[in-house]
């Protein structure tokens, strides 16, 4: 199985702008947009608690 080329992207551009239609397209992108939001918030909210129970591990021991 190989890499997708363009004429197998235009192929499925054009395949979902039928199944979907052109008026859905900005709402679901929106929806994408706002979903990969709020994961990366998700992901910084979680980088940051490891940060600060390493904080508080070592001034525990201290």
């Amino acid at each position: 199985m190989g890499r997708l080329g363009p004429t197998e992207l235009i192929v499925i551009v054009i395949v979902i702008l039928l199944f979907f239609g052109g008026k859905k397209i900005p709402e679901l992108m929106k929806g994408l947009g706002s979903g990969v939001n709020e994961f990366k918030k998700a992901s910084k909210g979680e980088d940051d608690a490891v940060a600060n129970s390493k904080k508080e591990e070592e001034e525990a021991k201290k």
